[in-house]
């Protein structure tokens, strides 16, 4: 038998409903209030036609207070409803995100580079707003309506069973139309969500490389595939208007047809003395509610159906390229990490890595020199346990790195990149990524950064403006290695950090780096700096994704080798 596929949706949509059933219930009770609110405003119009046509002023004088209660009683009841609807509604789709952003979080950091953020933008942010609609607000439609009809059906039966039996024969008008045009608005509706997300990927795309744009003055370029982009993108949207109005004009062709049909019957039969004409208004008037459940539903079915398509679309994208899992290690490096005979291609018969074999024992320094293409960021990749694709072993303390829980793993190790990037927030928030550390704990991971004189002429408070726009480039780096430094762990990996800073800078924050005890330090460099390279415990030498040469910078200017072709070139 054929194993049933897990629905990935089920997780999101419970998140809409958990921990707040007594509101949702509250919601849809106030709701159905409006049930016996449409049946009393009918049976008041049709008593006060009855009461015209007898000449019973005193009736007429009692249905006049009687409406009054009945248009303060749908007043309230639909105020309330409304309230409690917003209140509901403000907390599932708060809970619906937050799942969700919690399950991109999951994802491993291979996934975010291969895959586009645009998708996440979409998924967040305009599916949202269909979720909204067309699935959280149609619930309770979908609740009432069914409820609202029967309601409708046996108050109608209870004045005439001849009228009820035609109004049942008109109905199917209205619910053949809507029928026929809602699988085609499913699709539609699908095809503009995918759209947005190619929009949002693109207008981030041109964003961000706006500086680019400026320069090569390419802006009439970015223009037409702005342009482009936006009239893909509203041709869409105009489709699914579209249709959605020729099913809206139909369905209000069919169930204007069916309001005439209940009139002309209803008066054909006043005529033969079989009802009254306040019976004919009731069934007149109510035909308008009864319509509605009927061609709604069908309707909501339809744009349900097509929010749950956005709603597994999200589940999809989280569940996608989803981070491994794998035994916990301690955050504490023992022994060593152990590279023997790794090799390791983005691509196959295309390796970055050949072969290289290495070990990185507990306490020392450790530096990664080359030319650019070599394999160094892909090195500090495998490390981090961002790919688990490489032939050979990879162990830490001899646990094979691509079996241990990456969340483990970042307990032992951290890297800082040469690339770093802050919050549009505070320092101190930077520093300590938002969680609560002793104040003892971060004054003493800012000085060893040294940032202890930013912070005594900013303050701790000082915004870093977005992505660090507030800060030099010597200011960010050490930002990153206060985060470091602050968590504590055993391994540092560091990855061209100093290379966008000056000479001075530079030598500054890689000799904070050598200076700091008890850490496995690697670090990946391209300034040949004597003084520097003599700390180091021993140098890896990486060329065309081998270990070309290894040892200490004296056995290795003494071996007179690529290495020492390397930094007379740079010397």
């Amino acid at each position: 038998m054929k194993r049933k596929k897990p629905d990935q949706a089920r997780p999101y949509i419970r998140a809409f409903y958990e921990h707040d059933r007594l509101r949702l219930v509250a919601t849809a009770a106030l709701y159905m209030l409006q049930i016996p609110a449409v049946l009393l405003v009918s049976w008041v119009l049709g008593a006060v036609i009855d009461a015209v046509t007898a000449l019973d002023a005193a009736r007429l004088t009692r249905l006049l207070w009687a409406a009054a209660g009945v248009a303060v009683f749908l007043g309230v009841s639909e105020a309330l409803y409304y309230r409690s609807l917003s209140i509901w509604q403000g907390r599932a789709l708060r809970r619906y995100k937050s799942y969700a952003f919690r399950r991109l979080a999951e994802k491993s950091v291979s996934a975010f580079t291969r895959e586009n953020p645009g998708r996440y933008l979409s998924v967040l942010t305009s599916d949202v707003t269909v979720i909204v609609t067309d699935y959280l607000q149609n619930l309770f439609d979908l609740l009432v309506l069914p409820l609202e009809l029967v309601a409708i059906l046996a108050f109608l039966l209870a004045y005439s069973p001849a009228m009820t039996g035609a109004v049942l024969a008109l109905c199917v008008l209205p619910l053949l139309g809507v029928t026929v045009f809602s699988p085609e608005l499913a699709r539609r509706e699908k095809a503009l969500s995918d759209r947005n997300e190619a929009f949002a990927a693109r207008v981030k795309d041109l964003l961000a490389g706006f500086a680019v744009i400026k320069s090569f003055k390419a802006e009439p370029e970015a223009g037409r595939i702005f342009d482009g982009e936006d009239r893909v993108l509203e041709r869409a949207r105009s489709r699914r208007l579209r249709w959605w109005g020729a099913m809206q004009g139909a369905g209000s062709s069919l169930g204007v047809t069916m309001q005439f049909g209940i009139f002309f019957i209803g008066a054909y039969l006043a005529l033969r003395g079989r009802v009254t004409a306040g019976t004919v208004l009731i069934f007149t008037n109510l035909s308008g509610s009864l319509v509605q459940p009927v061609r709604q539903v069908p309707q909501l079915l339809a744009q349900r159906k097509a929010a749950r398509g956005l709603i597994e679309k999200l589940a999809a994208v989280t569940a996608e390229n989803a981070a491994r899992t794998g035994e916990p290690i301690e955050p504490v490096l023992h022994d060593a990490i152990e590279l023997t005979n790794v090799s390791f291609a983005y691509e196959p018969g295309k390796p970055v890595l050949r072969d290289v074999s290495l070990r990185l024992e507990a306490g020392k320094k450790y530096a990664l020199v080359g030319p650019s293409g070599s394999g160094k960021s892909t090195l500090l990749d495998l490390l981090m346990g961002v790919h688990d694709g490489y032939t050979g072993s990879l162990t830490v303390d001899g646990r094979q790195i691509r079996d241990v829980d990456p969340a483990s793993l970042y307990d032992l190790e951290s890297l800082i990149g040469q690339s770093v990037f802050l919050f549009d927030d505070t320092v101190r928030k930077n520093i300590t990524m938002f969680r609560d550390f002793p104040a003892g704990a971060v004054d003493d991971a800012v000085a060893r950064a040294g940032l202890t004189a930013l912070l005594a002429r900013r303050g701790e408070d000082y915004r870093c403006g977005e992505n660090g726009s507030g800060l030099s480039g010597g200011e960010r780096q050490r930002v990153s290695i206060a985060r470091a430094l602050l968590r504590g762990t055993s391994v540092l990996l560091l990855d061209e950090a100093t290379a966008a800073l000056d000479n001075q800078t530079a030598y500054a924050v890689t000799d904070a780096i050598l200076n700091l005890k008890g850490l496995t330090r690697l670090v990946v460099t391209h300034r040949l700096d004597p003084a520097l390279l003599e700390r180091y415990d021993e140098i890896f030498v990486l060329k065309n994704g081998a270990i070309q040469e290894r040892g200490t910078f004296r056995d290795l200017m003494a071996q007179k080798g690529y290495f020492y072709s390397l930094y007379t070139v740079a010397a």
